[in-house]
């Protein structure tokens, strides 16, 4: 989608201290070789520090950083991954009471690790649906510190870090604009993230642990099964996702009006440096030092906070500055392949 007059007017964090991959290994919560072949070198914890506070600071910070008043929100997006709080509560509210007031609509949105995606695409287009709707504000938020996930274990390819991520959308001009948002989905994928186990009942009121590991070698059992069984020849799964990939991110480049030559950086999903290297930056034919891997490797894979946070660091450190495109780049369940363009219009004010 080429969004209209869709601006970034503050972004904030709420990002706990890390635990060394290397004490992981130690307390036998995560495999040496696993540890070896991913990369990372630490994961943000947050302890008993619950997901909806957690958004809650990051939302204030955003707020603080650009001096526009919360109640002035005409639409919150609350996106998560994993268990917020009491079944049958919606943690939205936590910070309409603590924060924005009453007067926004505030929703709940499940996307997986895509949900910003989601949400900036569903907040531009309804800002831009009426011209008396001004801002909107998007926040991410998890904590994986629970019994039923491994963080260190959870599935291939990651560790799974704790955060939360905020970012104000608005109509006014801010420090940088959102120029376009996509996401394709593979539905062929569906099964991926969910194989082995029943629909009903849900495993989380079961006892039943999230673990993709499991689930992986389950879908790729039967996949493998159904491809010796087949006469026709066909793309894999993970070809066409590939395909999609690109497809999502060539759409947002053109709809940005820019090519990958004009991109400053790439913030991708905090996997290990093999689907980074591979399955983002290799297949654009970039470079895997404009990625954000170096810093994602430290925190671990912040569900869908991954983009955001690493915005973030990359304005706080001057990586990104003025007249710079970024692209945001991430996969989720379903299979979802999302992309975002952000074009860097000034220094952001809290950084003058």
């Amino acid at each position: 989608m080429r969004t209209q007059d869709a601006y970034v007017r503050s972004v904030g964090v709420y990002l706990p201290e890390t635990v060394d991959v290397k004490w992981a290994v130690a307390q036998g919560l995560h495999p040496e070789e696993g540890a070896e072949a991913h990369g990372f070198t630490g994961v943000a914890v947050a302890g008993e520090v619950p997901a909806p506070e957690m958004a809650l600071r990051a939302a204030r910070t955003a707020f603080e950083r650009c001096g526009q008043r919360p109640d002035e929100v005409d639409l919150l997006l609350y996106t998560d991954t994993w268990h917020q709080g009491p079944d049958g509560w919606q943690p939205q509210y936590y910070l309409q009471r603590h924060l924005v007031g009453g007067g926004a609509l505030a929703v709940e949105t499940r996307h997986g690790c895509n949900g910003v995606f989601s949400a900036l695409e569903l907040g531009a287009a309804y800002l831009s649906a009426d011209p008396a709707r001004r801002t909107a504000l998007v926040v991410s938020t998890d904590n994986y510190g629970t019994p039923l996930v491994n963080r260190w274990n959870a599935g291939p390819g990651f560790v799974m870090g704790d955060a939360a991520s905020a970012l104000v959308l608005g109509r006014a001009p801010g420090f940088a604009q959102l120029l376009s948002v996509n996401s394709i989905t593979v539905p062929e994928g569906e099964e991926l993230h969910r194989s082995g186990e029943p629909l009903f009942p849900p495993g989380a009121t079961t006892g039943q642990s999230m673990d993709f590991h499991r689930r992986t070698e389950s879908f790729l059992a039967g996949a493998l099964a159904k491809a010796r069984a087949r006469t026709e020849g066909g793309p894999s799964l993970w070809v066409t996702v590939h395909q999609k990939l690109l497809e999502s991110v060539e759409r947002s480049l053109d709809e940005a009006g820019i090519e990958l030559a004009d991109l400053a950086r790439v913030a991708f999903m905090n996997n290990d440096r093999e689907t980074v290297e591979q399955r983002c930056m290799g297949a654009l034919g970039l470079p895997l030092s404009m990625s954000t891997w170096e810093f994602g490797r430290t925190v671990g894979h912040l569900g869908a906070s991954d983009q955001l946070v690493s915005l973030d660091h990359l304005l706080t450190t001057g990586e990104l500055g003025p007249g710079d495109h970024v692209l945001l780049a991430g996969m989720a369940p379903g299979v979802t392949l999302s992309s975002a363009v952000i074009k860097i219009l000034a220094t952001p004010p809290w950084l003058n």
